[in-house]
């Protein structure tokens, strides 16, 4: 018998930092549940990769808040400064309060319908069209058993009613079971909530695993992304459009994070 689409996704332990509820597991966890969930589908569920910056916006914006808590949605920790506020706030789940970064579950679904032959089929929203280009020429070569059913760079101006209903239409239509979106946050979050409801389909808002995958820009070093330091990367390749995120989103981060009730204990 099948599952309901995302029960395994929404059976995740869940915890709360700042106002965003964060499902807590392992990375080769998350990857099996969203694989999992693309075979059983029957409903849509939206899955995000929360990070500093999306606690600092939902502790300001109630709205942005909202999409964490809903009851069909799906948020990892996709910042280290996330696992390190879990671990110690929430010591019971030290161990599966891992990191669940947004490129890394892209291609390990994509390592795992290659492998063991999944048919699930795939649908790319976001980028430009010369970064989806070489996404789609990558994924080619990289998983060349994998089935992409369509692909499409949204203008980047706030989309009309009409053509965000078009742009639905035409993913239901492809049949897809995995819309990945790459649109930035938080704009990325809201469109994956609203696209999970209207198109049943499991949605991943995924940030910059577009680029990364594509080649069109690189990620930190390892050693970077083990020790939280990885903002400093990539504000130092993207100061202008980076500089605000980090000098606001990072204290406003701390802030939140400051009020959890498990790191108040442990000063006590």
């Amino acid at each position: 018998m099948s599952s309901p689409s995302g029960a395994s996704l929404v059976a995740l332990p869940s915890r709360t930092i700042g106002r965003v509820s964060f499902r807590v597991t392992p990375l080769e966890s998350a990857i099996s549940a969203v694989c999992d969930a693309a075979m059983n589908q029957t409903a849509g569920v939206s899955v995000h990769f929360a990070n500093a910056y999306s606690v600092a916006i939902a502790d300001s914006d109630d709205n942005y808040a909202r999409i964490f808590a809903d009851d069909h949605a799906v948020t990892f920790s996709d910042g280290v400064p996330i696992t390190w506020v879990g671990q110690r706030a929430f010591p019971e789940l030290k161990l599966q309060w891992q990191r669940v970064y947004g490129p890394d579950v892209m291609t390990g679904v994509l390592d795992r319908c290659q492998r063991d032959e999944l048919p699930i089929s795939h649908y790319l929203l976001g980028g430009s069209s010369e970064t989806l280009a070489q996404l789609q020429a990558q994924i080619a070569r990289r998983w060349p058993d994998v089935t992409i059913a369509g692909a499409e760079s949204p203008p980047f101006r706030p989309l009309t009613a009409n053509e965000i209903t078009a742009q639905c239409d035409r993913i239901t239509a492809a049949g897809a079971q995995l819309v990945w979106v790459g649109l930035g946050t938080p704009k990325q979050d809201f469109a994956a909530r609203e696209l999970a409801d209207d198109a049943q389909a499991i949605v991943l808002a995924v940030g910059a695993a577009f680029d990364f995958l594509a080649g069109t820009k690189s990620q930190a070093p390892p050693w970077m992304q083990r020790n939280g330091l990885e903002w400093i990367y990539r504000l130092a390749t993207e100061p202008r459009r980076l500089l605000r995120r980090y000098f606001w989103g990072n204290p406003r981060f701390l802030a939140a994070a400051a009020r959890q009730p498990g790191l108040k204990r442990g000063r006590n």
